[in-house]
């Protein structure tokens, strides 16, 4: 079936929720299916996060005719103890910064030995 994204085993250091939302940071007006392209998830994984995090008001939309624009709450704090006081707008300082630097090393020429 086409789109439909390659499995992944084993365990990662992000969650899907963090991708999702670090996807919606990139850009407000993502279609759930560029988001789940972008974070290899199906799309109906895509809506049941966005679902999540819309309902524990991390996010919240708005229609626009078709489309969508995704607004995040940037001072809401992360919920795990351990993350206490932790506000989501530095969870995504930490992956926007990791995007643009894969980004910058995909543009550079690679070194030859």
């Amino acid at each position: 079936m086409d789109g439909v994204p390659e499995p992944h085993t084993g365990w990662t250091f992000i969650t899907n929720h963090a991708r999702v939302l670090a996807a919606i940071a990139d850009d407000h007006n993502a279609r759930i299916r560029d988001i789940a392209a972008h974070c290899r998830l199906t799309e109906r994984a895509v809506q049941k996060i966005i679902a999540d995090l819309e309902q524990d008001g991390y996010l919240s939309h708005t229609r626009e005719g078709r489309t969508n624009t995704y607004r995040i709450d940037p001072s809401k704090v992360l919920r795990h103890p351990a993350e206490s006081g932790l506000a989501v707008a530095s969870l995504l300082s930490l992956l926007a910064r990791d995007e643009a630097d894969r980004a910058d090393a995909s543009s550079r020429p690679h070194a030859t030995a």
